[in-house]
């Protein structure tokens, strides 16, 4: 500082503060579903996973009637036919030129030498059946019969761990014993007994999997409910008198959302690779009906021919478990960042 400047005196006085503005909130208020939104945008691989799964499911519904071909069309003089899309068949470097490299390392085109004019997408399988509506028809009905077991392990496991975690006592030791003793028995011994009882099909790979899917989600409800039995809010409403069942659902299960659709999340997935693996074991939908795990199996039988076949669902369904959990992921640190790692 120079010595010619000077300092006045009003630099010295003090700021006039507004007291009346001390406690005012700058930002608006924000509830619980809104606050662990802004959460789920902060992380990006969330996001995108989301985008990713609802684009698959959109065109999991409108993907079998992109194409002029049935999936269950048979067709056995365009059998294992190479991918081929004609806006890319004269791109040498991209999988879609309608060509395959024989084990000699000779290069061949079996549209040419078929006669071949029409184009298959994803190519088709040993049957002459269109894989591209295969594929999209096996992905809606993965997707369904996983949607399906969650929501129905959710409804089983919610209703079975609150009522064990609220009630306690006797009738939560006979429920955690029935628990254990389903725990007990290899969940693939149950699930293929099923199966073989019942006549394979949607339903039966349903009942199957949720025998022993919803024992998780009975778990962590319980222990939630043990943990929140005893606070104050639920002590008020009994000295209030209300019921035990407007408790549970009024007071307890609101607070357990976000535990709740944590865990359903993790089980779509779960649900999808059990499906995928029963299917490849030869336990799965019967043709014409296809899964992504029956697509694989039977790529998995000519890979080495015609690899496409099964690089293509394994490609589907490696993207949906991968979304999914990234989902749940994003969800867990959103809705309860306790659980966070």
């Amino acid at each position: 500082m120079k010595q010619n400047d000077k300092i006045n005196k009003e630099q010295f006085e003090p700021a006039i503060i507004d007291a009346s503005k001390s406690e005012e909130i700058s930002k608006p208020s924000l509830n619980y579903w809104q606050d662990a939104w802004l959460r789920v945008k902060k992380n990006k691989a969330a996001i995108v996973s989301l985008v990713v799964i609802a684009f698959l499911i959109v065109i999991a519904l409108i993907g079998p009637g992109l194409s002029k071909y049935e999936y269950d069309k048979q067709n056995t003089k365009h059998a294992n036919l190479p991918p081929r899309v004609e806006a890319l068949e004269n791109i040498s470097w991209l999988p879609f030129d309608g060509t395959r490299k024989l084990k000699n390392g000779d290069i061949v085109n079996p549209y040419e030498q078929k006669g071949i004019e029409e184009y298959y997408w994803f190519g088709t399988d040993n049957l002459g059946r269109d894989q591209f509506s295969r594929v999209w028809k096996g992905t809606q009905i993965s997707l369904y019969i996983a949607f399906l077991a969650a929501f129905i392990d959710m409804i089983i496991g919610v209703a079975f761990g609150a009522i064990s975690g609220y009630f306690g006592g006797r009738i939560d030791n006979i429920l955690q014993r029935v628990i254990e003793i389903i725990t007990g028995i290899p969940n693939l011994v149950i699930v293929i007994l099923m199966i073989l009882v019942l006549k394979p099909g949607i339903i039966s790979i349903t009942v199957a999997l949720t025998i022993t899917g919803w024992v998780g989600m009975a778990r962590v409800v319980r222990a939630q409910v043990l943990k929140l039995k005893n606070q104050e809010f639920v002590l008020a409403s009994k000295t209030l008198g209300a019921s035990d069942a407007k408790i549970i659902f009024k007071h307890l299960l609101p607070n357990l959302v976000g535990v709740i659709i944590i865990n359903t999340m993790f089980t779509i997935p779960n649900a999808i690779f059990f499906e995928a693996f029963l299917s490849f074991i030869g336990l799965g939908l019967q043709d014409p009906l296809a899964s992504l795990g029956t697509l694989i199996d039977e790529g998995f039988k000519s890979m080495h021919a015609f690899p496409h076949q099964m690089f293509i669902p394994a490609v589907v369904i490696s993207v949906i478990m991968v979304a999914f959990n990234m989902i749940a992921d994003g969800l867990r640190d959103a809705l309860d960042p306790k659980m966070r790692d």
